[in-house]
């Protein structure tokens, strides 16, 4: 089998960042966005059960930060097919050794990344122009009552977000700060 991605390590485990290699020629070119042999070490066991499309039509605007609790915990292979954003996931997993600490990449049309955001993460992104369009893969079913988040904007977290935020939905803006007695998700 021709292994069709790279896979990077980012300085949190099991965040990992997969650069899409693309078969091109004078037509255009040919990507895989996902595969369950070749990125079983991802998700191991669980196949894709979901895939997304999301577009945001206003560069600056942040979505985030989002994850689901257990049973329903997901790891979300997140890939932009159009424009671009910054794209970060903040490490929720209960005695985790960079438990709070966020990571972000650039993904876009032009760099065929995909950042993978494990269970047990904070999921959000901010574009970076007008009008892009997401894919996410997930390895779980979206279960509203399972459904949480955190503030974008915690300071014990401290995102760097790249620009001017623009535009943030009411939903996310109600997302709580983490207290002080937050002992993360366990995940196993």
């Amino acid at each position: 089998m021709n292994n069709r991605f790279d896979i990077l390590d980012t300085p949190i485990q099991e965040l990992k960042v997969i650069q899409r290699k693309i078969l091109g020629d004078c037509r255009g070119y040919f990507e895989r966005l996902f595969c369950v042999e070749e990125l079983k070490q991802m998700a191991p066991a669980r196949g894709c059960v979901q895939i997304n499309h999301s577009l945001t039509e206003k560069r600056g605007t942040i979505r985030g930060m989002h994850f689901q609790h257990p049973p329903y915990a997901e790891t979300k292979f997140v890939s932009c097919l159009r424009g671009s954003i910054f794209d970060v996931g903040v490490d929720l997993r209960q005695d985790s050794p960079t438990f709070l600490k966020w990571y972000g990449e650039t993904l876009s049309a032009e760099n065929h990344k995909t950042l993978v955001i494990p269970d047990g993460f904070a999921h959000g992104y901010q574009t970076l122009e007008d009008n892009c369009e997401l894919v996410y893969i997930c390895t779980e079913f979206y279960e509203p009552e399972h459904e949480s988040g955190i503030s974008y904007n915690d300071p014990s977290i401290n995102i760097t977000w790249p620009m001017e935020l623009s535009n943030i939905s009411d939903k996310d803006k109600s997302h709580p700060f983490i207290e002080s007695d937050f002992v993360g998700i366990k995940i196993h």
